[in-house]
Order: C-alpha cells, then sequence, then structure tokens
C-alpha cells in the first residue's frame, strides 16, 4: 500500500486566496451599511470565497491509499475505485497562461458509481496517473484524445513499443 496527500506548501495558495477574498468581502458587509444590490453581490461573494476555504480544507485533509487493487480516499469525504471495475478515466490539463507553459493536470476516476478527482499538487501524482492508466488499458476503456495527449506529456506509454530486430536477437 502506498499513501499519498497534498502537501501543505500545495495548499497554501488556495488557502491565502479564500481568505483574502472573504475577509475583506464580510468585513464590508460587518462594517459598512450597504444597499441591496452591493449587499447582494458582497454577500455572494463572501459565500464564494467561504465555500472555497472550506472545499481546500476537505482536499488537504484527504488522504490517498493505493493498493494493487484499489484507490481509497480516506477524509471527510470516503470512496473507493476499484481497479477491476474502473469505468472511466479522464486526464485534463489546465493551463492559467496563453502559451500553455503553466498550469495544472486534473485526474478523473470512476468506478461502480464512486468518482475521485485528483490534482497534480497531489505529492505521487504521476505514480497515481501511471497506475489509473495500466487499470485503464486492462479494462478497454476507451481514452478521449486530451487524456492520451496529457498522459505521453507525463510519459506514460499505453502501448507497448514494437522491438527492433536488432534488439530482440534476430539477425539483420
Amino acid at each position: 500500500m502506498t499513501c499519498y496527500a497534498y502537501p501543505t506548501s500545495a495548499m497554501l495558495g488556495d488557502y491565502l486566496r479564500a481568505v483574502a477574498g472573504f475577509l475583506p468581502t464580510a468585513s464590508i458587509l460587518a462594517a459598512l451599511p450597504v444597499g441591496m444590490a452591493a449587499g447582494t453581490v458582497l454577500s455572494s461573494l463572501a459565500v464564494l470565497f467561504a465555500v472555497f476555504g472550506v472545499r481546500t480544507m476537505v482536499r488537504h485533509a484527504t488522504h490517498f491509499e493505493m493498493t494493487d487493487s484499489a484507490l481509497r480516499a480516506l477524509g471527510f469525504r470516503r470512496t473507493s475505485i476499484d481497479w477491476g471495475e474502473l469505468d472511466r478515466m479522464n486526464l485534463a490539463y489546465y493551463s492559467t497562461r496563453r502559451d500553455r507553459r503553466d498550469g495544472w493536470m486534473q485526474l478523473e476516476l470512476r468506478s461502480a458509481g464512486s468518482s475521485v478527482r485528483l490534482d497534480s499538487r497531489l505529492e505521487g501524482f504521476a505514480e497515481l496517473v501511471e497506475r489509473s492508466a495500466r487499470a485503464a488499458k486492462t479494462r478497454g476503456l476507451p481514452l478521449n484524445a486530451a487524456t492520451t495527449a496529457n498522459l505521453a506529456a507525463l510519459g506514460v506509454r499505453l502501448h507497448a513499443e514494437p522491438v527492433a530486430p536488432e534488439a530482440a536477437g534476430d539477425p539483420i
């Protein structure tokens, strides 16, 4: 069994964004009289940032255990992905720049009604992606073009490379 978690350093930016959005909007609502329209907008923003903060805490508190038979998420929301019942694998890349140099990947897995989403900030993400790809190949799952390209970008090969005759020991 191998264990994975989101490191605090990777989650710090999300915590800061949640606080930086929630505190000013909540402070304005608490300290100043605002009209109905401004109050609605500020309240909506405060709720949005609060939800983002809670989701960040839930993600940070979730740990994953990978075995030969399954991937288990342990935390507030427990779920299990059985490799033998994997019915969906999607690996997406989200760019933060137009030139696509910066960004993150998100792995979505589904099995028997359970689903899990992991992003590339997770320690051991590439290893999880590789194990997921092997399970998808074993199950004969069709993968979309974006998933296949993203697997290749991580160095995960789904098809065995043909062996050259000289490498196989055959005379040329």
